[in-house]
Order: structure tokens, then sequence, then C-alpha cells
């Protein structure tokens, strides 16, 4: 895998992460084109052929669609709040791993398990 195609797989990865919390507060049509573009990997000219408008156009809506997405990013840092976080459950995973008593590892690995699963905790 070159350099490039790494760079696009985590800007994509990115972009797809940021649609994931900040979708409502774009368009429908930047939804809709970020969608195919990211979700669905159509090119520009796909989704040019699809809306029946220039593949400037479509470039035009996806780069604004992704400003906004920085921005929100940028403002609310649901992203990177979300990322930290996982950073946090995967330590207390580790460590979890490391206890001897198998009582405490498993109510520590039910409370990292609620914690990914909308903050519900199975004990």
């Amino acid at each position: 895998m070159t350099v490039y195609e790494t760079d696009a797989l985590a800007k994509t990865t990115r972009i797809n992460m940021l649609f994931d919390f900040y979708e409502q507060l774009l368009t429908e049509k930047q939804q809709t084109f970020l969608k195919y573009y990211f979700h669905d990997d159509y090119s520009l000219g796909e989704i040019a052929a699809e809306f029946d408008i220039s593949r400037q156009a479509v470039y035009e809506h996806v780069k604004r669609a992704e400003a906004v997405l920085e921005t929100c990013e940028s403002k609310l840092k649901l992203l990177a709040k979300h990322e930290a976080a996982e950073q946090w459950l995967q330590k207390l995973d580790a460590a979890a791993d490391r206890l001897i008593d198998s009582e405490l590892r498993a109510e520590l690995m039910a409370i990292a398990h609620g914690l990914r699963n909308d903050g519900t905790i199975i004990t």
C-alpha cells in the first residue's frame, strides 16, 4: 500500500467517523453526496451522472460538507472525545486482563462492555 493510499484511507475513515457524529448538521444533498462518495466509493463522475450535474458541482458539495464536518469537530470535539474514551476503555481491558481475581476481572470487563454499548452496564 502506498503512502497516498494510506492517506486516502485515513481521510475516508476520518470523514466517515465525523459523518457518524455530525450527519444531521449537513444538508440533505451534502449527506447524500458524502454517503455516495465516502461510504459507497462512487467517483465524482458517477455521482454527477446520477444527479445530472457537473463533476465540479459534486466536488464543491463534497468539499463544503467536509469543511462543515471539520468545523463541527473543531468546536464540539465529539470524535476526539470518543477516541479518548476508547483509549481509556482499552487500558481498562488491559488492566482487567492482568487481574488474578476472576470475579473482579469479570466485573471490570462488564463495565467496559457496558460503556461501549450506550452506557448500559451489564453485571
